[in-house]
């Protein structure tokens, strides 16, 4: 019998609408893309390949994949069967909100270092925690400390906490590009007027932007397009009316980019989230 590709997207309402992804993807291939996330997956089955940083990482059943927030990555079967995996995607704040709690506040979130490792307690801690976290019929109150537990191991393993955030660092053309684009999501400018905007050649612009952002332009007012759609979506906005408001196509258009970047398509996305 074949093996089919499947996913289940879930949110945890007593952690903040913590989200998860359960998946079995075959010959599903991820774009370049970002989240506004961290993403932290575990490999259950089968092996991923995915670009990250600029290298090529391969994570394969028995290791756990750490990609922090806002960074572009790829994802695709490393072997036949193609790849089993859980991911949590946890929000900047729910870590500094657990570093606080611990007496330990910072400025700063997180950010992880490496991106594929194999402790095979921390595998076991954090597949345990993903099925606990998709139960709801487990207790609150063993959900939230298992949750607490394992990710401050996480973090006292794998992440440092830095001084400057990164976003400081980023060349004011740039940052003032993203804000004319995120006003302009329906309606985007052309190169050259982005461009005007923010002083520079259409070529020198692109260049700088892409070098700051690991994305060209158009490719960042996508994501930034899917992030608006997933905060409709979760706010129990229709895929229609979505796709109406953020200049989509048509609802398929909308679809087919949404499960690209996430592995579950809109309505599974706004219907986890009403959960």
């Amino acid at each position: 019998m074949a093996v089919l590709e499947q996913s289940r997207f879930s949110s945890v309402r007593d952690l903040g609408g913590l989200e998860l992804l359960s998946a079995r993807f075959i010959e599903h291939s991820f774009d370049p893309h970002v989240h506004d996330t961290y993403a932290i997956a575990v490999l259950e089955e089968g092996a991923e390949r995915y670009r990250y940083r600029g290298a090529e990482h391969l994570a394969a059943a028995g290791s756990f994949a750490l990609l922090n927030p806002d960074e572009v990555h790829t994802g695709s079967k490393a072997s036949e069967q193609g790849w089993r995996y859980r991911v949590f995607y946890p929000h900047a704040q729910q870590f500094r909100e657990l570093l606080a709690e611990l007496e330990m506040p910072h400025g700063s979130a997180p950010v992880f270092q490496g991106s594929v490792h194999h402790d095979a307690d921390l595998v076991a801690a954090l597949g345990q925690l993903h099925r606990l976290l998709e139960c709801p019929e487990i207790p609150a109150l063993q959900r939230q400390t298992l949750w607490r537990e394992v990710m401050l191991q996480l973090l006292q393993r794998h992440a440092r906490t830095p001084e400057v955030q990164d976003a400081g660092r980023e060349p004011q053309a740039v940052a003032r590009a993203k804000e004319v684009l995120a006003a302009s999501l329906v309606e985007p400018p052309s190169l050259e007027e982005l461009a005007s905007a923010v002083n520079l050649s259409p070529f020198h612009f692109a260049r700088v932007f892409r070098r700051a952002t690991g994305l060209p332009p158009h490719a960042w007012l996508k994501q930034r397009r899917l992030e608006q759609a997933r905060a409709l979506l979760k706010g129990g906005c229709t895929p229609l009316n979505v796709a109406m408001q953020l200049g989509f196509a048509d609802q398929s258009h909308l679809t087919r980019q949404f499960k690209q970047a996430y592995g579950v398509a809109p309505g599974e996305y706004r219907s986890a989230c009403a959960i």
